[in-house]
């Protein structure tokens, strides 16, 4: 969340400003329907959502059974339709499995061996669901970056089969160590960890490794070790996921380089697989590790609600947000429930004044808005995955994803920032509704980071449709810009995933949080009164998705 941002140009707005408003549609003028967005009415529902009596949120909690109700209640309330037939849920099938690797990997080639130690040295993991998994001399392949991007002329597994071996990649794609590449420094989706796992798969590999770099990744060897210490939740498949690689894991960039000293390869092997053309390396090497798994099942839910439209109810604009948060967990200053007022009640509590609003038009939609507080995104964005899946309207029918996740209460700023920025033709849209507010869409400038793929809005995205992930603007309107990066940088400090992510009205300003959310409700409105879809842009990885699911 810790992001420094760069004012875009506006080149776009007389092209945006005429596809809002070509049917005639304009939602400034609706003032019933956006006094219905206030401080008032958020404030309510952050309240509740937020509370010690919903325990955090966690999935399989009672915490759950609490928030999906309470949504359920809120949106009949207001006299939506279920948007799963008769039913406002969804169930969400989930395997919840702790992997506890064998304390040393071992990889041994013709000249000597390595044994490389859990936690320090690696991390692995399975999401085969069995007790027991073994990995037994499996040979290993450098694979570059383990990437197949036809539209970038890259094809890191061209002419190589990988069936029964363990895959090695780098993390990142090729524009972040040559801006020529792909989209320079603005990661694609092929540099995404979750990515080199699936390509692997894919690919029939038995496992995978990536390498971690600080940089590449954007985060230190310290949270990839946290992170697969800790049990891991997975949705449930037919096949238990044995289409997917037996192993998953990292290695350090330290016992990456002694693994390619081991093997005799070339010191520079890994800056060679930064260029066109790299061909993969056999390593002559041979993995093995055995797996031990401990595992649960259980169901958690989606809540989906629908506002069916007045002319054109097959066509579906969607809003987005998860409702769960991590539940109770290490107390911190006594406190030991992760209430997660901004991460994610805020949203939460945003997809109910949304959907008040809309309901309360004086103008009603043409196309049908559905409204979905996802399970899981605290968990590896689960829910949305699950309903890209298994979607409750046709993806070929859905005009675009609206997503709303950690809503800051800091007041109103001159900008709102566009997450991956570049992306899809939503963008017009939201410079044209920020120009109706006197506001600017910001990029952030860290895009190597790949912060698009990173909310539930990317699920959406991966099968297709048009998704549009924004973030509470730095220049904050009373204070300033540095002010407002303070803002971000003190709740990332001390109250992101910590009990103390509380809701403290006295000390929060709803202004910006509601005209944030107004400009959402304009973009989405302008949609559900038109008759065009909007696409992809140019150069999008998910350009030709949604191109082949619209034919």
């Amino acid at each position: 969340m810790k992001k420094h941002l760069l004012i875009l140009g506006l080149g776009a707005l007389s092209l945006a400003a005429c596809q809002s408003n070509k049917n005639g549609a304009d939602s400034s003028s609706d003032s019933t329907a956006l006094k219905a967005i206030n401080d008032t009415t958020l404030a309510k529902h952050i309240a509740v959502l937020a509370s010690d009596d919903f325990e955090g949120r966690k999935p399989f909690t009672n915490g759950e059974t609490k928030t999906i109700n309470y949504l359920k209640g809120e949106f009949e309330k207001m006299g939506l339709k279920p948007g799963n037939g008769q039913s406002f849920f969804q169930e969400v099938p989930m395997v919840d499995i702790k992997s506890t690797p064998a304390a040393n990997m071992a990889i041994k080639g013709a000249s000597g061996s390595l044994s490389l130690r859990y936690l320090d040295d690696f991390v692995a993991a399975t999401r085969h669901v069995k007790d027991q998994v073994k990995v037994e001399n499996s040979e290993m392949v450098f694979a570059g970056y383990g990437i197949v991007a036809p539209e970038y002329k890259w094809n890191d597994y061209e002419g190589l089969d990988v069936k029964g071996k363990t895959v090695v990649v780098m993390v990142n794609d090729p524009g972040f160590a040559d801006s020529t590449l792909f989209k320079g420094k603005t990661m694609t989706y092929y540099g995404r960890w979750t990515y080199k796992f699936e390509e692997a798969a894919r690919q029939g590999a038995t496992g995978v490794i990536i390498i971690h770099d600080t940089p590449a990744a954007s985060y230190p060897w310290a949270v990839v070790r946290s992170g697969w210490s800790k049990s891991k939740l997975y949705l449930a498949a037919a096949d238990n996921n044995s289409s997917r690689a037996l192993m998953e894991g990292w290695i350090t960039q330290d016992m990456a380089k002694a693994m390619f000293k081991l093997a005799g390869k070339a010191e520079d092997l890994m800056k060679q697989a930064m260029k066109p053309g790299f061909k993969s390396v056999d390593l002559g090497l041979k993995l093995s590790l055995t797996i031990n798994n401990t595992i649960k099942k259980s169901v958690s839910n989606n809540v989906v609600a629908v506002l069916p439209g007045t002319k054109r109810a097959d066509e579906y604009i969607i809003y987005s947000g998860h409702w769960d948060h991590l539940g109770k967990g290490e107390a911190i200053n006594g406190d030991s429930i992760y209430n997660g007022a901004v991460d994610n009640a805020t949203g939460t509590a945003a997809l109910l004044a949304l959907a008040d609003a809309f309901k309360k038009a004086k103008k009603q939609p043409e196309r049908s808005i559905m409204f979905i507080a996802l399970t899981g995104e605290e968990q590896g964005l689960l829910g949305s995955e699950y309903y890209g899946a298994h979607p409750l309207v046709p993806v070929n029918k859905t005009v675009a994803n609206i997503n709303i996740d950690a809503m800051q209460a800091s007041g109103k700023t001159k900008d709102i920032i566009a997450v991956g920025y570049g992306q899809s033709e939503l963008e017009d849209y939201l410079i044209a509704a920020a120009k109706k507010q006197g506001r600017v869409v910001v990029k952030d400038t860290n895009p190597s980071a790949g912060f698009y793929f990173r909310s539930d809005h990317f699920n959406f995205a991966k099968v297709g449709i048009p998704a549009l992930y924004t973030e509470t603007g730095d220049d904050n309107v009373e204070h300033g810009k540095a002010w407002g990066v303070a803002q971000k940088e003190e709740y990332t400090k001390n109250r992101y995933h910590a009990p103390a992510d509380n809701f403290e009205p006295a000390k929060w300003n709803f202004s910006g949080m509601v005209e944030d959310l107004r400009l959402l409700f304009d973009v989405g409105y302008q949609l559900s009164n038109e008759t065009t879809f909007p696409g992809w842009k140019a150069g999008s990885e998910f350009k030709a998705i949604r191109e082949k699911s619209m034919k």
